[in-house]
């Protein structure tokens, strides 16, 4: 429409005719061009929200490129027109001249969009409201365009001045280029160049159609294209002196960085659920890549308990790594001082190699739990090349790295024994199953037991066995040692007590055959004392061997007395020939109305107080001859209650079990 109106104002006006066309009108349709231009791309850049700043210079390239092509095209095709009347023709030349327009405003409204882009990134309130008076004022000028000012009237500069003054405080916002890498920034300058050559293009092929031809919109009249190219021109040039300045340091930058994400790397090694393998990786890698290191290994030590003795070897073969090493034996290496957390006191050897395509050496141990687990030796082939920072640098990533792996080294430890904890509830479960829910009852006698286990699993064990209607049969026995083992011997001799217990075949003959059968399935180590009771009820007696156990504690009421019987005895497992039956020893006694029968392991008698004073014999005794009178139960609370007051409820030392026999 623009260039319609256009092409019929410059007809009319060159064959004296009126078109009844306001002169105004294509004035507004330009301005409402470049509002379009404006809100397109604005759109269109403005709705990616993931592309990056050399993604966004790209599309500035782009914009440019296509414009210029179009553009040369153009002018090679005046060129092979020549001088004849065609391409002297008014109406052709404001034609092409119209789309060279559209052309360059598009270019720099783009451009200006993608500006503004990168000016407001990591914006701030004053930074947004100088780019918002800077965008009005902008927007504003595209209204000069119906005063008819040129180029050079007064006021015509003055704006553009202003506008330009704006833009150049506006082009100093440059924090995006901090975020580029070596390699990128490389990308901005050449692309930034290109856009800075677009505008001096533009410029000329702007001015030679001012210069030669007669135009119905000439753009070098347009406050808003002016203000647009200085604008952009000064932020292309500004970036691209800033760039260029920063370039040397970005490799020192994007060196540190690395090291940052190097060290990240070995400090999240667990999260991640790395091993231990891959943390020396990490270790090797990072170290090599933040001294620029020409070759390395890292040496694992088998003498400090590392799962296996072996080399990880960077840019040198086993052999290589050989001959290295038995030149840094022969060089005389200085001792590195580092300020390194936790090196402080450790080897750190750096120096100058001879006789090797290396010339000088870093050596750093691993240091795990105190203890060296390996060392990091890292080699270049510049004399003097690890100085102090580098150093300090290998040691942090040494010192995170053992962290890391003490970490693993715990964690491992930690998992161990959560599942010696879930192994320890198995056989608590089982060891308390082995226990009788019930003790066999007779209207003779009452007997009540207890047991409390030192550990989860204990290995203390009574139970009873019911041998006739008139003979019951009662066990205590107490397995040497703790924990799981001591329960695995406790539900043996359950099997072999309820195997020979139903033979009736007298307590000696009982601790007679359970040593044979024991002596078969115990340790060496192992042994188990042990009391075998025989109750009969229609005698009223009680027969009882003693292998090696606690005496048993029998209070009688007809003359009120409790004493200890003092039998011998060996225990099982202890003497494991046919020589064991000389050891064992039968007692018996008739049993009345009131007296007490007391069974027990060494736990209750040996129970210690904070002064180290044992429970003892005499007390328990004493507490069974004061309180004869009460109940089965009674009686076994009572023992219990005096044996805490005694020691407390404390960390046991040993298993409390009691069992309590009261006849009728």
């Amino acid at each position: 429409m623009l260039v319609v109106l256009d092409l019929v104002l410059l007809f009319s006006n060159m064959n004296n005719m009126k078109s009844g066309i306001r002169s105004e009108l294509p004035h507004l349709l330009l301005s409402l061009f470049f509002v379009f231009l404006f809100i397109y791309y604005r759109y269109i850049i403005g709705k990616a929200e993931t592309v990056n700043f050399i993604d966004l210079l790209w599309r500035v390239f782009v914009t440019g490129l296509l414009a210029t092509i179009v553009s040369l095209a153009i002018s090679f095709l005046f060129v092979l027109l020549g001088n004849n009347k065609i391409s002297e023709n008014a109406l052709l030349i404001n034609f092409f001249y119209h789309i060279n327009l559209g052309l360059i405003a598009a270019f720099l409204i783009s451009t200006f969009v993608v500006w503004k882009r990168l000016i407001l990134y990591q914006k701030t309130r004053k930074l947004l409201l100088t780019w918002q008076v800077f965008e009005y004022s902008l927007m504003a000028s595209i209204l000069f365009n119906f005063l008819n000012f040129r180029l050079l009237d007064t006021s015509f500069i003055v704006l553009l001045v202003l506008l330009v003054v704006m833009g150049l405080i506006l082009s100093f916002n440059l924090k995006w280029v901090a975020y580029l890498n070596f390699k990128q920034k490389w990308k901005s300058i050449l692309l930034i160049l290109l856009v800075i050559l677009y505008l001096w293009y533009f410029l000329i092929n702007l001015f030679n159609f001012s210069t030669k031809y007669v135009l119905v919109n000439d753009l070098l009249n347009n406050i808003f294209i002016l203000a647009l190219f200085g604008f952009i021109f000064l932020y292309a040039v500004i970036s691209l002196l800033v760039i260029l300045f920063n370039l040397p340091t970005s490799s020192v930058f994007e060196q540190k960085l690395e090291e940052v994400i190097n060290f990240q790397r070995l400090s999240q090694s667990i999260q991640t659920g790395q091993n231990e393998d891959q943390v020396y990786d990490i270790l090797l890698d990072s170290s090599v890549s933040a001294v620029f290191a020409s070759a390395a290994w890292l040496e694992l030590d088998p003498s400090a308990a590392t799962p296996k003795n072996r080399k990880i070897l960077f840019n040198l073969d086993e052999l290589d790594c050989e001959r290295v090493q038995a030149t840094i034996e022969k060089s005389k290496l200085r001792l590195s001082v580092t300020d390194s957390i936790g090196q402080s006191n450790t080897s750190q050897f750096s120096g100058a190699l001879k006789d090797s395509s290396f010339r000088s050496v870093l050596i750093m141990p691993l240091l795990v739990k105190g203890n060296e687990t390996g060392r990091l030796v890292l080699l270049k082939d510049v004399a003097d090349g690890f100085d102090k920072e580098m150093i300090d640098i290998i040691g942090t990533f040494v010192n995170q790295a053992c962290v890391s792996i003490e970490n693993f080294q715990l964690l491992n430890d930690a998992l161990k024994n959560e599942r010696y904890q879930e192994e320890l509830k198995i056989a608590q479960r089982v060891q308390r199953s082995l226990l009788p829910d019930a003790l066999d009852s007779n209207p003779d006698f009452d007997i009540i037991a207890f047991s409390e286990a030192a550990d989860e699993v204990g290995g203390d064990y009574y139970d009873t066995y019911r041998i006739s209607p008139t003979k019951i049969a009662v066990v205590i026995g107490d397995v040497s040692g703790k924990g799981t083992s001591a329960a695995f011997h406790m539900s043996q001799m359950k099997g072999i007590f309820h195997s020979l217990s139903q033979l009736d075949m007298g307590s000696k003959n009982f601790l007679i055959q359970a040593n044979d059968a024991l002596s078969r399935c115990l340790e060496k180590s192992s042994f188990i004392t042990l009391s075998y009771f025989i109750i009969d009820s229609e005698s009223r007696s009680v027969e009882f061997a003693r292998a090696g156990h606690c005496p048993t504690l029998l209070y009688q009421a007809a003359n009120n007395t409790a004493d200890y019987f003092q039998n011998k005895g060996l225990g099982l497992g202890i003497l494991r020939n046919e020589n064991f039956s000389k050891y064992v020893f039968v007692n018996s006694f008739q049993y009345q109305a009131g007296d007490i029968v007391v069974l027990y392991t060494d736990g209750i008698t040996e129970a210690r107080n904070p002064s180290l004073e044992e429970f003892g014999v005499e007390r328990l005794r004493k507490i069974v001859q004061d309180n004869h009178a009460l109940e089965a139960k009674q009686i076994q609370e009572q023992i219990i209650q005096e044996l805490y007051a005694h020691c407390g409820h404390n960390v046991l030392n040993d298993d409390y079990t009691v069992l309590v026999i009261k006849f009728k």
